[in-house]
C-alpha cells in the first residue's frame, strides 16, 4: 500500500496505464543566426497559445468555466514580458533558443516552488507546464495524450498538468495517482471538477507501478493499493457503493437552509481565488463568499492593475452572487506572495515582515485604487472588505480612515457605492486574538484565518515535516484562541466566520457550534457535505462535547475524543 495526499475523494478501481513523461532532453549550443532563433521562439509561443485555447474551448465542455479557467495561466506565462525578454536577451548572446527557454521557465519555477503559501507554489507547475509545451514543440516531441484510454483506466503519473487533462477521456478513467501536487494543485481542482479519485504526492509511484497492473485508488483516505487481494478488492468495492450512496445522499441538502437540529441557522459560504471560481461556488449552493483573495489579480498581472480592472473583477463576483454576501480580502501580500513589480525589498524573516496590511498602509495611494474599486462594485452586491494580517488596533483604524477618504472622492464625483459598506478584519494572528475585544469594537467582522493563526500561535511551520505534529486545530492553545476571539465577537453582535481549512472539517464542526461561530466558509465541494455535519449536531449536544474537550490536555486526546463522538 502507498500513501499521498487525498486530494479528490472516491474509489477507483481499475488497470494502470503508467503516462510517461516526452524525452526533451537536447544538446546546448552557440547559434550565429539570433534572428532566425528568435523567430522559432515567437513560432512557438503563438503556436501554444493556439493549442491552449483550443484546450480551453474543449474543457469548458467538459469540466465547466471554474477548471477551464485554470489554463489561461499558461497563457499568461507564455505571454509574459519578463520571460520574454529573459530568452530574447539570451538568444542575443548566442544562447540556442532551447536553452533560453529552460533557464528562463527554470527561474520563474524556482521562484514560485519557494513560496510558503501552498496555493502559489502550486503555480510552479503552470511554469513547469508551459516550458514542456515549448521545448516540445522546439524538439518536436508530443506530449502525453490520455484522449484515448481503455475503460476504467487509472491514469498513474509524475504530475497530472493542466494540459494534459484538457483532452483526458473522463468516462474511461476511474482514478488519477501522481508523484507531486497538493490538495490545493490544478491537478486536485481538475480531479474534483471531473469527479474523479486522485492521491497525488505518492513516492516515486510510476517506478513501482506498470502498465495493466490492477490498481486501486482511495481518494477519500489517500490511499493507493497495487495488485490487490480478492479480500481487498471486495472491501473497496463495497466502499466504493458506500461513497456512491452518501454522494447522493448529500444532494438532499441541497437548497435547504443551513441549520442545527435544533433548528440554529448559521451562514455557510466559499472561499475563491478569482472571479471566475465563484460560478464554481454558486453550482455548489454555497451562501455567499466568505473569502475572495484578491492578490492573484496583481498576481497574474504584469503591472498594478488599474481601479477599472479591480472594479470589473470585483463587480463580477457581485453580481453573480446577486444579493449573497461576498467577503473580499484586500492585497495580502509579501511573505511568500511576492509580486516582483512592487519590488519589495527582501527580509531575512518575510512572515513577520514588512506584507499585508502594513504595506498597505504604507503605500496609502496605491491602497485607495483597490478601496475605490471595492466600493464601487459595492453598489452592485452585499460587498464587504476584509483587512489582512491586523495585530493592532491603530492598523484598523487607519484602513477605515483611507476608506473614509475613497467614499469621499465617490462622492464628489456622483459614484455610487453601498455607504454602510462592512468593514472587518482577519483573525490570523495571536495578537489579533489575544486583543479580539478592543478589535471587536471597531469592525463590523471577524472571519479567522486558521491555517496562519494555527501556525503562528504553534509556532510550526505547516510545510515543515519536522514540526508538523504541531500544526493541527486540536491543540488546546488554538482551541482556547477560537473560543475566546468567537465569544468576543458574539458579544459585541458582529458576525464572526472562519475561512481556515478547519472550517470544513467535520470533526471540529460541533466544537464551532458550540463557541458560536456564525459563518462557515468552505471550498466549495465541501458545502454540501459541511451542511450535512451541521444539520446532525443540536446547541445542547455540541455544547456537552465541547465541555469534554475544553478539559484536555493534548491535541491527541482531543482529536480521539472528537473521532468516538463523529457523526
Amino acid at each position: 500500500m502507498f500513501e499521498g495526499v487525498n486530494a479528490s475523494n472516491g474509489i477507483g478501481i481499475g488497470a494502470a496505464q503508467v503516462a510517461v513523461d516526452p524525452d526533451l532532453t537536447f544538446t546546448p549550443h552557440t547559434v550565429e543566426d539570433t534572428a532566425a532563433e528568435k523567430a522559432r521562439y515567437a513560432e512557438a509561443v503563438t503556436k501554444f497559445i493556439a493549442q491552449t485555447n483550443a484546450q480551453i474551448e474543449r474543457m469548458t465542455k467538459t469540466v465547466g468555466e471554474e477548471a477551464a479557467a485554470i489554463m489561461g495561466a499558461h497563457i499568461e506565462f507564455a505571454e509574459d514580458e519578463g520571460i520574454k525578454e529573459a530568452v530574447n536577451s539570451a538568444i542575443d548572446g548566442g544562447t540556442c533558443v532551447e536553452q533560453a527557454v529552460s533557464d528562463a521557465y527554470d527561474m520563474y519555477y524556482n521562484m514560485f516552488l519557494g513560496m510558503e503559501d501552498e496555493l502559489f507554489r502550486e503555480r510552479a507547475a503552470d511554469v513547469a507546464d508551459v516550458k514542456t509545451g515549448l521545448l516540445a514543440d522546439l524538439l518536436g516531441k508530443e506530449v502525453v495524450d490520455l484522449s484515448t484510454l481503455p475503460e476504467n483506466s487509472v491514469i498513474v503519473c509524475r504530475e497530472l498538468t493542466p494540459s494534459m487533462t484538457a483532452d483526458i477521456d473522463k468516462d474511461h478513467v476511474a482514478g488519477i495517482v501522481t508523484e507531486t501536487g497538493g490538495r490545493t494543485s490544478h491537478s486536485a481542482i481538475i480531479a474534483r471538477a471531473l469527479e474523479i479519485p486522485a492521491v497525488l504526492s505518492v513516492p516515486n509511484i510510476t517506478s513501482e507501478v506498470a502498465t495493466g497492473n490492477a490498481i486501486v485508488v482511495d481518494g477519500t483516505n489517500g490511499k493507493v493499493v497495487v495488485n490487490p487481494s480478492e479480500a481487498e478488492l471486495a472491501e473497496y468495492k463495497a466502499q466504493a457503493e458506500a461513497y456512491a450512496a452518501e454522494k447522493a445522499a448529500l444532494e438532499a441538502y441541497r437548497g435547504k437552509e443551513t441549520v442545527t437540529a435544533d433548528g440554529i441557522k448559521v451562514l455557510l459560504v466559499a472561499n475563491i481565488g478569482n472571479p471566475d471560481d465563484a460560478n464554481g461556488a454558486v453550482d455548489a449552493d454555497a451562501e455567499g463568499i466568505g473569502l475572495f483573495r484578491s492578490e492573484f489579480l496583481f498576481m497574474d498581472a504584469k503591472e498594478l492593475p488599474s481601479e477599472e480592472e479591480q472594479f470589473a473583477a470585483y463587480q463580477k463576483v457581485a453580481l453573480r452572487m446577486k444579493d449573497k454576501p461576498v467577503i473580499i480580502r484586500t492585497l495580502d501580500v509579501g511573505g511568500d506572495k511576492e509580486i516582483p513589480y512592487l519590488n519589495m525589498k527582501a527580509e531575512e524573516n518575510p512572515f513577520m515582515g514588512f506584507r499585508a496590511i502594513r504595506y498597505c498602509l504604507n503605500n496609502a495611494e496605491q491602497y485607495k485604487v483597490q478601496l475605490r474599486a471595492l466600493l464601487r462594485a459595492s453598489a452592485f452586491g452585499d460587498i464587504k472588505i476584509m483587512l489582512p494580517l491586523v495585530t493592532t488596533v491603530d492598523e484598523v483604524r487607519q484602513a477605515k480612515a483611507l476608506v473614509e477618504e475613497c467614499k469621499g472622492e465617490l462622492d464628489a464625483k456622483g459614484v455610487a457605492y453601498n455607504k454602510d459598506i462592512e468593514v472587518g478584519t482577519m483573525i490570523e494572528t495571536p495578537s489579533a486574538s489575544l486583543i479580539a475585544d478592543k478589535l471587536a469594537r471597531e469592525c463590523d467582522f471577524f472571519s479567522i484565518g486558521t491555517n496562519d493563526l494555527i501556525g503562528y500561535t504553534m509556532c510550526a511551520d505547516r510545510g515543515n515535516d519536522r514540526v508538523a505534529y504541531l500544526y493541527e486545530v486540536y491543540q488546546p492553545s488554538v482551541l482556547r484562541s477560537l473560543k475566546y476571539l468567537i465569544g468576543e465577537g458574539n458579544k459585541k453582535k458582529i458576525m464572526v466566520g472562519m475561512c481556515g481549512e478547519a472550517a470544513a472539517d467535520p470533526l471540529l464542526i460541533p466544537v464551532l457550534l458550540s463557541f458560536g461561530l456564525d459563518e462557515f466558509s468552505v471550498s466549495a465541494p465541501s458545502v454540501l457535505r459541511t451542511r450535512k455535519t451541521i444539520a446532525a449536531w443540536t446547541k445542547a449536544e455540541a455544547d456537552e462535547l465541547t465541555a469534554r474537550v475544553m478539559e484536555l490536555d493534548t491535541a491527541a486526546e482531543v482529536k480521539a475524543l472528537l473521532e468516538r463522538e463523529a457523526r
